[in-house]
């Protein structure tokens, strides 16, 4: 039996079937007990590690008929930016309430009309400094927040070794 998370606009589905666990319920739970916190698309554990997902994609039929009505989306825009890192922090209450104690990653998965490998190692190295790399390596007792960041394509995320045993698949309309 396949499983599958479907990501908001409905055109693309991650095949969860290869992980421990995973969910996209994390936006519900929040929302339920009215906590003002904000949550990441996707979380999946394997036997390694949790890799918490945020997922833009502005290329889908949904999100281009909307973009005729606002401004294009741009990842590295501040408030964008910003909205993605909060999500970070904010998840890790989520996993800690669960217990879930493994090294954590942090992948945006990010599909502009514009983007390119270099946009996204921008996006990559600003997250980094953003997230509590430094925070871990000052205060120094071996605890860490977070193993690693990363910013993929859906083509990257499905190629990658690790992430390809989750992937990306195009939802049938």
């Amino acid at each position: 039996m396949e499983k599958v998370l479907i990501e908001e606009n409905g055109e693309y589905g991650l095949d969860y079937s290869q992980a421990v666990w995973a969910t996209d319920k994390m936006h519900q739970i929040y929302h339920d007990a009215k906590v003002q916190l904000a949550d990441a698309d996707f979380v999946i554990e394997n036997a390694e590690s949790i890799m918490i997902m945020e997922y833009k994609n502005s290329n889908t039929k949904k999100a281009i008929e909307l973009n005729y009505k606002t401004k294009p989306f741009n990842p590295m825009d501040d408030s964008k930016f910003h909205s993605v890192i909060r999500k970070f922090y904010d998840s890790c209450h989520y996993l800690y309430l669960l217990g879930k104690s493994k090294p954590v990653q942090y992948i945006y998965v990010v599909e502009t009309s514009n983007d390119d490998s270099t946009m996204r190692k921008r996006l990559r190295e600003r997250m980094r400094i953003n997230l509590p790399f430094a925070l871990q390596k000052n205060i120094n007792t071996g605890i860490k927040l977070i193993e690693n960041v990363d910013v993929v394509s859906i083509k990257e995320w499905n190629e990658d070794s690790t992430y390809g045993q989750y992937p990306f698949i195009k939802i049938e309309q």
